[in-house]
């Protein structure tokens, strides 16, 4: 990521720099796949610790709340004051919160180690997609789907690594994967430096570029509640398939852990396939279609779930895993062209906020686990999708442009 060969010559349009894009999106990868494994050594904590379903939704909850309500004032305080070694100290608090679970002895401390690990996710997520709006040489939607979908395949990789690794050999081999925090922060130290050397660039650009809003301020604050509500169906109903789909395969068709593992590797890997696609899609046929075929578009096959067999189980969790997944980078970037200028408290609101939903989404359900079972947990949020009807009320931003 040499500086002076990624920039563009004075007066030119600003280049895609892969380079650079593809650093983030690795860095994305192991920050997730790190973080992916609290929610995939669940049935191991929970037989460790004798947890209910509702102190499992906790510790998520502790995990995405932190990260939520951090993440927005992080994007705040550093559209203002852009920190370039921010990358490698959010992966530092990660790495301390990956070795305090793999040691923790009681359910107190797993709380700890879920809120340092949010901690580090709140600093990462801001600053990470200003770098990838900076990389993206104007194409927004498809450096946001580089970016994603790095973070989405780390994500899938979680319960690959937790069934081959954590599962067979016991808590304590979660601090093998204090390599690959280091590795990160290595990779996010490298980008650092590009990231100061471009601040101090175009620091006079970007300032310029946060000019008033041309669109109404009723119209931003109606589009903004929309896209609110769209994440909060997208993400509350795929917190029932991150946190409790392996239990939900366990319980209705008998499987061991390892297989429930595959069939969420699948679910998560699907979810990576389709968040390539929703950003570059978005950036030629406009963001607000994506958003309607990705958040309604899901609705038929989450209907069909909770009454499918064990094949067509995992058939159709792919397929909703794949739909949901385009509907992030059209979102974000459609909240970021709403409000100009304001790329850190835009992203830090959406990506908290969606971490929030998880979260609680990921305690409440484990609460209804608890009373009524895991496969009624499949009833209710079948209907989440149906949300996307709000679709309606948002702008048509390119025919504005």
């Amino acid at each position: 990521m040499n500086t002076a060969t990624a920039r563009a010559p004075a007066g030119a349009a600003d280049p895609t720099r892969f380079r650079v894009l593809g650093a983030i999106s690795f860095a994305h990868f192991l920050n997730d796949m790190i973080q992916s494994l609290i929610l995939s050594i669940y049935p191991l904590l929970k037989g460790s610790f004798a947890l209910s379903f509702t102190q499992i939704g906790l510790i998520t909850l502790t995990y995405q709340i932190t990260a939520s309500l951090l993440q927005p004032l992080v994007g705040a305080y550093t559209d203002k004051h852009p920190k370039s070694w921010s990358l490698a100290l959010g992966m530092g608090f990660t790495l301390v919160g990956l070795l305090v679970l793999a040691f923790a002895p009681s359910f107190g401390v797993l709380l700890l180690a879920s809120a340092l690990v949010g901690t580090g996710s709140s600093i990462f997520h801001p600053e990470s997609s200003r770098v990838a709006r900076m990389a993206s040489g104007g194409r927004h939607g498809l450096a946001q789907s580089i970016f994603q979908v790095g973070g989405n395949a780390g994500s899938a990789m979680g319960p690959l690594l937790a069934a081959w690794i954590v599962m067979p050999h016991g808590q304590h081999s979660v601090s093998v994967f204090s390599l690959a925090a280091l590795l990160a922060i290595g990779v996010l130290w490298q980008i650092g430096r590009w990231y100061r050397a471009e601040l101090q660039h175009h620091g006079r650009k970007a300032r310029a570029q946060a000019a008033a809003n041309p669109l109404p301020r009723r119209t931003v604050l109606v589009s903004m509640a929309v896209l609110m509500l769209l994440i909060f169906s997208k993400y509350f109903y795929l917190a029932s398939l991150q946190s409790y789909y392996t239990f939900y395969l366990i319980e209705k068709f008998q499987l061991p852990v390892e297989a429930a593992q595959l069939h969420l590797f699948a679910f998560l890997f699907a979810v990576a396939a389709g968040t390539v696609l929703g950003g570059p899609i978005g950036d030629r046929i406009g963001r607000k279609r994506v958003i309607w075929f990705s958040i309604l578009g899901a609705a038929p096959f989450t209907l069909a779930l909770p009454h499918a067999n064990l094949m067509w189980t995992g058939i159709l969790s792919v397929i909703i895993g794949f739909v949901l997944a385009s509907a992030f980078s059209a979102i974000l970037v459609f909240a970021q062209e709403l409000i100009p200028g304001k790329v850190g408290m835009v992203s830090g609101l959406f990506f908290g906020f969606a971490f929030g939903m998880g979260g609680l989404g990921a305690a409440v359900l484990g609460k209804v686990a608890d009373v009524r079972g895991v496969a009624f947990v499949y009833d209710i949020c079948a209907y989440l999708p149906l949300i996307g009807l709000l679709t309606v009320f948002l702008p048509d931003l390119r025919r504005r442009r």
